[in-house]
């Protein structure tokens, strides 16, 4: 009797040692379970929501996960929409958007063996992947970019706030049309001052409509889904347009000269691929242009107008931003 009580005790031993010291991104499960909380500005932003789902979905695809994707209704229910992904049993939380910097420290600490990760944040904790890009290399090129296409010398900016994550896009963007030309003038002006200002492409279009009549004939928004409201602008008056984060040249053609590609999608099944093959640990991840996690699009609509010696101009840009010869603003570390 005490042999098999022995025996007993060893296997639920056994069994609790295997379920309990596994290391984050080592549960080898066939079927990794992801979950991914969106921006308040929720999917169909045509920008970093669409990306991260984007990313996620082909994580789906490819490597068999199970995904669960949840749009928070606000702000404020980010922290226990993340809680409940982890206490569902999920190995991986995706949060999109530096809002989520708080919310994810504190719930990260409550669950030390589920891994998670931020993009366009950094949190402190072991268990967090922290997706950074370097939006100001990206900005400072289609600053470049602006200042070669303006006919008025007067070019635009429009965040979504005027706080330091948003002023390292229309920094770094001032910063590039003054390289190509000192004697730009660039107008920048904010949606609003909440998050609700990502969402309101009507705001962006009156902004957008006032610079153009102010002679202003180059604005780039850094505003996720309020940009359609700049594209329309754009249409309206037959002006130049820059876009954000994703390819949104076709938004509307002719107009959007390129866009400052931010690659969220690849981040984020990057990250995923990590957990599923027991790589992923918590730490900074930074992408640039180096590692082409930032870059421009393609100018489907526009390498004609924009023409081979501007294009050269802005590949050389690149590539002294990468060798360090040109050091870009980074206002967020003002």
């Amino acid at each position: 009797m005490s042999r098999q009580i022995r025996l007993i005790l060893c296997v639920t031993l056994g069994l609790l040692l295997v379920f309990s010291t596994g290391t984050i991104g080592a549960a080898q499960s066939e079927n990794v379970r992801v979950g991914l909380l969106t921006g308040v500005a929720g999917l169909g932003d045509k920008s970093f929501n669409d990306l991260a789902f984007d990313g996620a979905k082909r994580a789906e695809s490819e490597l068999g996960i199970t995904l669960k994707v949840i749009e928070p209704p606000d702000l404020a229910s980010t922290e226990e929409l993340l809680r409940q992904l982890a206490k569902v049993g999920n190995d991986l939380v995706i949060g999109v958007g530096f809002d989520m910097q708080e919310p994810m420290a504190r719930v990260a600490q409550e669950f030390p063996k589920t891994g998670f990760a931020i993009v366009d944040a950094v949190v402190d904790n072991p268990n967090v992947a922290s997706l950074v890009f370097k939006e100001h290399e990206g900005s400072f090129l289609v600053g470049a970019l602006a200042a070669m296409m303006t006919d008025t010398q007067k070019v635009g900016a429009i965040p979504a706030m005027d706080i330091p994550f948003l002023n390292r896009f229309t920094k770094a963007y001032e910063q590039g049309a003054l390289y190509v030309d000192p004697s730009v003038e660039v107008y920048v002006q904010p949606i609003g001052s909440d998050f609700s200002a990502f969402n309101d492409p009507a705001k962006a279009q009156e902004i957008a409509l006032s610079m153009y009549s102010k002679g202003v004939d180059v604005i780039y928004h850094a505003a996720g889904g309020a940009g359609q409201g700049l594209f329309n602008a754009a249409k309206q008056v037959g002006k130049y347009a820059i876009g954000c984060n994703s390819d949104q040249d076709y938004m509307a053609e002719g107009l959007v000269l390129s866009s400052m590609m931010k690659r969220v999608d690849e981040a984020v099944f990057d990250t995923i691929r990590r957990m599923t093959d027991g790589s992923f640990k918590g730490g900074v991840v930074t992408y640039g242009l180096s590692n082409n996690g930032i870059g421009l699009t393609p100018m489907t609509y526009t390498r004609d107008i924009i023409g081979d010696d501007n294009i050269s101009s802005l590949d050389q840009i690149r590539k002294d931003i990468i060798s360090g010869k040109i050091v870009v603003i980074d206002a967020a570390d003002e």
